[in-house]
């Protein structure tokens, strides 16, 4: 798959402030824009790239602005971490898991460090 890479970027760090994280990876289109982590530490992680190579075919398949919309849309109905779209991810960013021992399983397990995120937390009236 055709992708590429950006350190630092601006858009990955201002989703690391609104996620409240120490290191983000994002994609726009066919690039993946990393903030609080080095591109080869991102590359050495199978289930976060497999995870961010979705988001990428993701983007091919609908389209980029039609992705953005479906995407943001779903966000803010049922949040970042119920997101059809980021749980679909999430299930390609394990499937290396399958060649683990338990152990290596556990340390690599994904897990949401505070739920809900921020961004899930809806006002109720």
């Amino acid at each position: 798959m055709d992708f590429k890479v950006v350190e630092r970027s601006p858009f990955a760090r201002i989703a690391r402030m609104v996620l409240k994280s120490s290191n983000v990876a994002m994609v726009l289109g066919k690039t993946i824009h990393l903030s609080g982590v080095s591109r080869d530490t991102f590359l050495k992680d199978e289930g976060w790239l497999a995870h961010e190579l979705c988001h990428i075919r993701q983007f091919r398949e609908h389209g980029f602005f039609r992705f953005l919309w479906l995407y943001l849309k779903e966000s803010w109905r049922v949040g970042y971490y119920n997101n059809r779209f980021e749980v679909e991810a999430r299930l390609e960013g394990m499937k290396h898991r399958r060649h683990l021992n338990p152990s290596q399983k556990a340390a690599s397990a994904i897990t949401p460090t505070e739920a809900p995120l921020p961004i899930d937390t809806k006002k109720t009236e």
